[in-house]
């Protein structure tokens, strides 16, 4: 905990996904509300166009998504700000082939602490 779970379309030719993992990480851990760094995880999909569609009219439409999860008892403010900052990564990474209609979107979620485990080996 955090995670962060990105998935884009293939058609956004040049995504570097190294590059985009590790800026979204860089904006979660810098957050004063994350205490460890080695806590934040990422992982990233790939998704083949002829897997997804996109509205009624999908041709030349991509997108990214970034979902990332949080321990519930962030104030709206602190989840407003990494969703806010990893948007940023997003407009300043993302490519945007010609003629294509790209869509980016970021989600913020409260995980139950409750029923949420974590352990190390």
């Amino acid at each position: 905990m955090p995670h962060l779970h990105i998935e884009y379309t293939d058609n956004l030719t040049g995504l570097n996904e190294r590059e985009l993992m590790r800026e979204v990480n860089a904006v979660v851990c810098a957050h004063p509300t994350v205490t460890d760094e080695a806590d934040v995880k990422s992982r990233i999909a790939r998704l083949s166009m002829s897997n997804v569609y996109i509205g009624s009219q999908p041709d030349n439409r991509g997108f990214v998504h970034v979902h990332l999860q949080l321990m519930a008892g962030r104030s709206t403010e602190a989840k407003k700000q990494m969703s806010d900052g990893i948007a940023e990564v997003l407009r300043r990474l993302v490519p945007q082939p010609a003629g294509l209609h790209v869509q980016l979107s970021v989600d913020v979620a409260d995980m139950d602490k409750a029923t949420y485990f974590k352990g190390r080996l």
